[in-house]
């Protein structure tokens, strides 16, 4: 934003350089990009009055005119053709400088001798693009009379500097000249005086010029304010409004549309001036636009506009593009002799995406998009009113019609002194810091250890006491706040035990030959279909996606089973013949439904893999991880109650309390629902408990020094009896000197009975104390098959 030093001294009391004023903004929070003077270098540069224009003798493009700068006459010779006798204009006398470099010198044109020269506004160093357009070509001609000799810098106040500010999206209240006064007040310690908004003369009654307005979509505008000015006569604006305007970036038109732009500069609440001629029924509807309705802005281009966009329009039209630019169709001209001016809030999302849909961003919607203080509407109206009054460019109409229901509130946050001075590092007065807040506008009061602030409506970025504590901060001066060295004990950064783990297993993962996968925490809800969850399953309990990137990533997974089976058959659709894979990731459980608070993240793993395995395959994998991990003394139990799964082939991980989690075959009718012909295998299991119970520490012994004693045994026993069973009652009969129990053989067929099965085991026998006799070894072995006997009613082949 363009602020010009002098414009902010009309409100605050500036006692130093630019400069040095640009330094304190910009520690304050109001970052300055840039110093830029007014004066491009114009010297020697008066104002002059044509008093005789005749023919050059020697030219038919040139003439000769008589100036008078006050205390001579000058002859110059020009080849302007917009200037006329009794104009005032710029004269560049002998010796004078301007902004391109030109020096003016006495010269010679086709013979008749000039002195000086009569200047355009570029060869004043203002910005073409500023430029009124009807002073454009030729020479700037100027609107009021000077006395002649004037410095055109004083005539046209072509003096002082222009800060260009970069304003922060969550301030809007500072894309105003009050708005930076009010900063540049705090930050020196200044008081702001702010415009008295006074209308002398009002006339007649609004209500017979208006037929009413009605506002049919209250979301999108939440106030709207107008009034009306009659005997309007349109012309050019005063120099100081033109040059204010100019300094600030934006041309100037015309006194009505001047006017406007002004105080939108000025306050900040962009206004709209309507020819009420043009308005159909002389009534104003805001309402939505209707899907393909066209207008026609003020640049000239015609516009389609959508059912999403919000218009200004009249009983038959659109008039105007809300926030945006209005309408051709009632735009302010010569023949304008009344006019209804509009200051409105809108809401500032639907400003942006129409401001984005019609291809059109404007100084208006560049305001209102950020969303603007509804309380400043009336304000801004008014000042436009009393503007026009003041230069005689109409007649105010008495009352005004004021729509605005859900007006905004100002709202209290409670500060903790000790608070403000803990986080800032420093100790600041109680005093001062009301002092602060109260030059920012921000009502405070002290009152029982606290200070209680009250915000304005303008300060929405203000919602946290962290806020009120950076406000105080930056006024009082980051740059006065002592650095201090860090004090603390320094530590080596390392991984947690956790993800030590983590990388550990993956390390083993590896080494068998499994490839690691990462897929999104999100997933389709039908995902819990394909692999047939039942209806009351917990796992369908899950966390819903406020805005999902579509129905597929629409819920947080509960497993990780959707995702493997995923991967897997589009790998086996590949044609891939042989995929082993794993995933280390979360899953996330709701703490209560609906969630009200972020869900339990776990930490799981699933193995997944098909090709040429069987069941034997996955759980040695397992088995294999888990004993480096210096997890041993598992037990697979038999699992036939999960849906995804075998119910012949699958079993729960368990130690000890614990279960690690499930391995085995998924159901035929879930590879099914993936379109898979190949038999897949999975495990998943929660690594947060994996990782409770890993043992790293590596304990050697020597090798056995005695030898060791084998004995096979064979056993018939009921069929359903599982061999971990019979493991089992070896390991706890063993009495110390088993080493190794191997099974080698499952018979069932010819010489055995039916319902029964033959199980053959190889026992290794071996002390580390002392060598084994046969008779040890026998007692022990014979312990061993009488507890097979009792226990599981097995009987010796």
């Amino acid at each position: 934003m363009l602020v010009p030093v002098k414009w902010l001294k009309e409100y605050v009391d500036i006692d130093i350089d630019s400069k040095e004023l640009a330094d304190k903004l910009t520690m304050s929070g109001s970052h300055v990009d840039s110093i830029e003077s007014v004066n491009k270098g114009v010297e020697k540069v008066v104002v002059g009055k044509i008093l005789n224009i005749e023919k050059h003798p020697n030219a038919d493009k040139l003439v000769i005119t008589t100036i008078d700068v006050g205390e001579e006459k000058l002859q110059i010779v020009t080849g302007a053709t917009n200037v006329k006798v009794g104009d005032y204009v710029p004269v560049a006398l002998i010796g004078a400088k301007l902004p391109n470099g030109l020096k003016i010198r006495k010269s010679k044109l086709r013979g008749i001798e000039s002195y000086g020269m009569l200047c355009s506004a570029e060869e004043l160093g203002i910005d073409e693009g500023l430029v009124p357009k009807e002073l454009k070509d030729g020479i700037y001609i100027l609107s009021e009379q000077y006395p002649l000799g004037l410095d055109i810098k004083e005539a046209l106040g072509l003096y002082g500097e222009v800060l260009e500010i970069e304003v922060t999206p969550n301030r809007p209240d500072c894309l105003s000249i009050i708005g930076m006064s009010r900063e540049t007040a705090a930050t020196l310690g200044k008081k702001l005086k702010y415009p008295e908004i006074k209308i002398n003369r009002e006339v007649d009654d609004i209500t017979d010029y208006i037929n009413g307005i009605e506002v049919h979509d209250k979301d999108l505008c939440k106030r709207y304010y107008a009034r009306v000015v009659k005997d309007v006569k349109l012309g050019s604006s005063p120099v100081w409004i033109q040059r204010r305007l100019m300094e600030a970036g934006i041309r100037p038109i015309n006194n009505i549309v001047d006017i406007t732009n002004y105080v939108m500069l000025e306050l900040g609440q962009p206004i709209h001036a309507f020819d009420l001629d043009k308005i159909n029924g002389r009534k104003v509807i805001v309402r939505r636009a209707k899907e393909g309705e066209k207008i026609v802005t003020l640049d000239g281009v015609e516009r389609e506009l959508k059912d999403s966009m919000l218009v200004i329009a009249d009983e038959d039209k659109p008039i105007a593009i809300a926030g945006v630019m209005g309408g051709e169709n009632s735009e302010v001209s010569e023949e304008t002799t009344t006019i209804l001016i509009e200051s409105a809030n809108f809401n500032g999302k639907s400003v942006r995406l129409t401001s984005k849909g019609v291809g059109l961003r404007t100084e208006a919607s560049a305001r209102f998009e950020k969303d603007l203080d509804p309380d400043m509407v009336g304000k801004a109206c008014d000042r436009v009113c009393q503007l026009i009054e003041e230069i005689g460019a109409g007649i105010v109409v008495k009352g005004s019609i004021d729509i605005y229901e859900d007006k905004a509130q100002e709202r209290e946050i409670t500060l903790r002194p000790e608070k403000v001075n803990n986080l800032l590092g420093i100790e600041i007065k109680v005093d001062d810091m009301l002092k602060i807040l109260n030059s920012l506008e921000l009502k405070a009061r002290f009152e029982d250890e606290k200070i209680y602030v009250t915000i304005p409506t303008f300060r929405r970025d203000i919602e946290l006491e962290a806020d009120l504590i950076e406000e105080i901060g930056r006024i009082y001066g980051f740059d006065k706040i002592q650095s201090k060295p860090l004090i603390g004990t320094l530590t080596k950064g390392d991984k947690s035990r956790i993800r030590k783990i983590e990388d550990i297993t993956k390390d083993i993962l590896k080494g068998l030959g499994l490839n690691e996968i990462t897929t999104y925490s999100f997933i389709s809800p039908k995902a819990y279909d394909k692999i047939n969850l039942p209806e009351y399953s917990i796992k369908r309990n899950c966390v819903r996606i406020m805005n999902p990137l579509g129905e597929d990533y629409s819920v947080m997974r509960t497993t990780l089973i959707p995702n493997m089976i995923e991967v897997l058959t589009r790998n086996y659709n590949y044609g891939v013949d042989r995929a082993w894979a794993y995933e280390i990731g979360n899953i996330f459980i709701p703490k209560k439904l609906p969630v009200e608070e972020l869900p339990y993240e776990v930490r799981t793993l699933c193995i997944g893999m098909y090709g040429l395995i069987d069941f034997f395959d996955i759980k040695g994998i397992v088995d294999t991880m888990l004993k480096k991990l210096g997890i041993t003394g598992c037990e697979y139990i038999r699992e036939e109650n999960y849906a995804t799964f075998h119910p012949g082939r699958t079993a729960n991980i368990i130690k000890g309390n614990n279960v690690l989690g499930v391995i085995g075959e998924i159901h035929p009718e879930v590879l099914e629902n993936y379109g898979i012909k190949e038999r897949l295998y999975i495990a998943e299991l929660d690594f947060e408990i994996i990782a409770f119970l890993t043992n790293l520490e590596k304990k050697y012994k020597p090798l056995p020094k005695y030898p060791a004693i084998n004995r096979d045994i064979a056993l018939v026993v009921d069929k359903d009896i599982m061999v971990r069973e019979i493991e089992k009652i070896i390991w706890e009969n063993g009495s110390d000197i088993v080493e190794n129990v191997k099974l080698f053989d499952v018979y069932m067929g010819k010489q055995i009975p039916e319902g029964k099965k033959s199980v053959a085991y190889s026992i290794t026998y071996r002390s580390y104390e002392k060598t084994l006799t046969d008779e040890e070894v026998t007692e022990v072995h014979d312990r061993i098959v009488k507890a097979l006997e009792v226990q599981l009613g097995a009987s010796l082949r």
